[in-house]
């Protein structure tokens, strides 16, 4: 802290004293008393004119002692110290206290390489929600991390970030310390610390659905059924499991945000896609309120009465889960020539679903039946393969093996 004292002064100028005038005794005296002042004034001014003289300064008296006016300046503000004794990165980078460079992929990783070089230990760290960018990238910390670097020391600090902008290149770049906030993830971002289980695929997803509130068709891994329909921004990044997005949800939903208001949650097709999917199903059922003694009733609802552009799905759901309903009614439904195309299709691809071993010879009767070479028959060939590869793997079901019959063993 600097002070500055400033004293007053007074500046004191002697007057001449002055006499009171005496009458004058002649006329000689009064000539005298004017012409010798005239006289002196020309002297004066003719020693003025060719010789410089220095004036003499009037007397100033020194200040009498008192009380001292004191002006404080500001002075820079120390880094704030936390109660467990770390200091804010940026906080102590612009003091100068820490050196840093960052690198980061504009998505879940940012890299610190940390110098201290100072003479004391000094201990780091980085808050959530503080926000990196480099160029229109931006990210911002996902979880506080901390660090401690000794006197003359370099470190490196892993900060795992989540990305503000689906339309962050997915390249490791240079990055610097934003001025730039995002309020609207902080109450999630507190939610985060409370729940370290919660993964970071989850918690980037819920992320971008409030920050840009995307589609689940820009974030799912499943095939949309609107596929055909293009894309404003290139989101594979950004692509994650159907759970990852039921956990989003669940956690956005936990911390107050309204199902409504999440464009994710009004396409239909997530919902039987995440109950068809068997690693997402318990979070499905507990999302959309479904217990074991109701889903019989979803399955059949959702096949007689759902979403048009999903209703079909209901029995890849129905072979997973109900195997024996399955066995006795998709041959049925395969071969009735009044079910629509994509029914019929479906049941044939769905008797693969059911993972038993007595579908194999119904789709062999299938494809004699229908023709091996109708698109029915090569459909029951292709779920035959599938089957039959996986039977002899003995492995779990595949996650939603319809998408991929194409590429089946032989059988």
């Amino acid at each position: 802290m600097k002070t500055i004292v400033i004293r007053p002064e007074i500046i004191a100028y002697h007057n001449s004293s002055f006499r009171e005038p005496q009458r004058p005794l002649n006329k000689a005296a009064i000539a005298c008393g004017i012409l010798l002042p005239l006289v002196a004034i020309g002297g004066w001014l003719a020693g003025r004119s060719t010789t410089p003289t220095t004036a003499a300064a009037p007397a100033v008296a020194a200040a009498p002692a008192g009380p001292a006016l004191r002006v404080t300046l500001p002075a820079p503000a120390a880094p704030e110290v936390s109660a467990d004794g770390s200091i804010e990165l940026r906080a102590a980078a612009e003091q100068g206290l820490v050196k840093a460079d960052f690198t980061a992929n504009g998505r879940d990783i940012l890299t610190a390489e940390l110098s201290n070089p100072g003479t004391t230990p000094i201990k780091l760290k980085v808050s959530f929600g503080q926000m990196f960018e480099a160029g229109k990238n931006a990210v911002a910390a996902a979880r506080t991390t901390q660090i401690e670097i000794g006197p003359g020391k370099c470190a490196k600090l892993t900060v795992p970030t989540v990305a503000v902008r689906s339309a962050n290149r997915n390249v490791s770049m240079s990055y610097r310390f934003s001025g730039r906030t995002a309020p609207q993830i902080d109450l999630l971002l507190t939610y985060a610390q409370d729940h370290p289980g919660l993964p970071a695929a989850a918690l980037q997803t819920a992320v971008l659905a409030l920050m840009e509130n995307l589609p689940v068709s820009s974030v799912c891994k499943f095939t949309p059924a609107g596929s055909d329909l293009p894309s404003r921004f290139n989101t594979a990044a950004f692509r994650v499991d159907t759970l990852d997005i039921l956990t989003a949800l669940s956690a956005l939903r936990e911390i107050g945000v309204r199902d409504r208001d999440l464009a994710m949650t009004v396409d239909p097709q997530l919902k039987i896609e995440s109950m068809i999917d068997p690693a997402s199903r318990t979070a499905a059922m507990s999302y959309y309120g479904i217990n074991t003694n109701n889903e019989w009733n979803y399955w059949k609802s959702e096949l007689l009465e759902g979403d048009p552009s999903t209703r079909h799905y209901a029995l890849y759901g129905i072979a997973r889960f109900y195997p024996d309903v399955a066995l006795e009614m998709l041959p049925k439904w395969a071969r009735e020539k009044r079910t629509t195309p994509i029914f019929r299709r479906t049941a044939v691809q769905a008797l693969a679903e059911t993972q038993r071993i007595e579908a194999l010879p119904m789709l062999q009767d299938l494809v004699d039946d229908l023709g091996r070479n109708t698109e029915l028959g090569r459909a029951a060939i292709e779920a035959a393969q599938l089957l039959h590869a996986q039977l002899r793997k003995g492995g779990p079901a595949p996650t939603v093996a319809f998408r991929g019959l194409a590429n089946a063993a032989p059988f």
